[in-house]
C-alpha cells in the first residue's frame, strides 16, 4: 500500500525516477505519469524516450509542464500519479518568470488534496560547489526550497543514491 505522498530525492543520472516507476507499480494499479518536462533539444528528446521506454501499457501519461493542480484534482483514488519531475516543473516555472512562492504553494496545495497516493521526483542540487552565475544560484536555491516544501508534505522521504533508497522520513513498506 503506497502512503498518501511520497517525494524521491536524487542526483542527476542517481537512479531516482526508475527507482520511483518500480515504487509505484507495486502497488498493482494502473497509474498516471504526470510528465512536466518540456522537449528543447535532441538530448532532451532522448532522455524523454528513454523514460517512456521503461512504462509498458499500466501507464496513461499526461503532459503538464506548468499547472498540476488540476490534472491531480482529476484523480479516482486507487489510480496512483507519478510525478516526473519537480525539477523540470521549476524549471518552466522559472523560464515563464512565475511567482516561485505562488507557484510552490498551489503546487503543495494541490497535493495536499489530491484523492489519489502520489510520488513526485526531485533533483537534489544543493550538494555541488556554488554556481558561477546568477540565474544558476537563483534555481538552486529555490530547489531546495521546493524540496523543503514537498518532504513536509510528503508522508514518505527517499533519497536515491546510485539506484539505492535511503529513507528520510517515514517507513519504506
Amino acid at each position: 500500500m503506497l502512503p498518501n505522498g511520497t517525494f524521491v530525492l536524487g542526483g542527476a543520472a542517481s537512479g531516482k525516477s526508475e527507482w520511483a516507476e518500480n515504487y509505484i507499480m507495486s502497488s498493482g494499479l494502473q497509474v498516471i505519469y504526470l510528465a512536466t518536462g518540456q522537449i528543447w533539444d535532441d538530448e532532451t528528446e532522448l532522455r524523454v524516450q528513454v523514460h517512456k521506454n521503461r512504462r509498458d501499457d499500466r501507464w496513461t501519461t499526461v503532459e503538464e509542464p506548468f499547472d498540476l493542480g488540476p490534472p491531480l484534482a482529476a484523480l479516482a483514488a486507487d489510480t496512483p500519479v507519478l510525478i516526473d519531475c519537480a525539477t523540470m516543473w521549476l524549471s518552466n516555472q522559472m523560464m515563464a518568470e512565475a511567482n516561485l512562492g505562488v507557484a510552490t504553494e498551489t503546487l503543495v496545495t494541490a497535493l495536499g488534496a489530491c484523492p489519489a497516493p502520489w510520488v513526485i521526483v526531485s533533483n537534489e542540487v544543493g550538494h555541488g560547489i556554488v554556481p558561477d552565475n546568477k540565474l544558476a544560484r537563483q534555481f538552486r536555491e529555490a530547489q531546495g526550497r521546493l524540496n523543503i516544501a514537498l518532504a513536509r508534505e510528503a508522508d514518505l522521504a527517499v533519497m536515491v543514491i546510485a539506484g539505492l533508497p535511503q529513507v528520510l522520513k517515514g517507513v519504506l513498506q
